[in-house]
């Protein structure tokens, strides 16, 4: 039997921008339990809240998941972007396939061109070590003489990755383009190595 909780995230992912009340007719309980709900998906980052106007009055609030929030339901996405990539790779070849990787790569560093201005590749690895957890990788880092090494001991992607191997650019564009470097793959998860390594040089910046 499903939880309320789960209930409620079902809906939103049916119907975002859904309201207490419609959430309290679809799951079946009255709001004030519904917002004690919504009040912990909220605190757990798995929903989020906005308000939304309809004619006169008072804006109403409307609830949708967030990224992590659709992210609890794995199974049915994933069979989504897999059919989108083997839709994709028909129509191009490996190498447009990786460009178009290598472009997202470049987007999500992109979201982050003037925070990182000024700051030296060591800095910039830390606030990349944010960003990559954000998006599912468990990171580890440490600085050499005159290198830092950058480690993922798992890969987000690698269910898609067995078909798509395509997808590596994605995160080497994106550590690339973050640290304003070239960037060495010296393992990945993808080749059977027990992790991602990547080697990020101090002296392209900080000579």
């Amino acid at each position: 039997m499903k939880s309320t909780r789960e209930k409620i995230m079902r809906t939103l992912l049916a119907f975002p921008r859904s309201t207490i009340n419609d959430l309290a007719d679809s799951v079946g309980i009255n709001g004030i339990s519904v917002r004690h709900h919504l009040i912990s998906l909220e605190a757990d980052d798995l929903v989020t809240s906005s308000e939304e106007r309809h004619g006169v009055g008072r804006p109403h609030l409307v609830y949708s998941l967030t990224d992590k929030g659709i992210e609890q339901f794995p199974s049915s996405y994933l069979r989504l972007t897999q059919r989108i990539l083997d839709t994709l790779k028909d129509k191009l070849s490996n190498a447009e396939l990786e460009a178009l990787f290598q472009q997202i790569g470049l987007g999500i560093a992109a979201k982050y061109g003037e925070a990182l201005e000024t700051k030296s590749t060591e800095e910039r690895v830390k606030i990349l070590e944010s960003v990559l957890s954000k998006e599912g990788f468990i990171i580890e880092w440490k600085k050499d003489n005159d290198s830092v090494r950058l480690v993922s001991l798992s890969c987000p992607y690698y269910r898609i990755g067995l078909d798509h191997p395509e997808i590596c650019a994605l995160d080497h564009t994106l550590i690339s383009a973050f640290v304003a470097a070239p960037v060495e793959v010296e393992t990945c998860i993808l080749n059977n190595d027990d992790c991602c390594t990547y080697r990020i040089p101090l002296n392209h910046q900080e000579g």
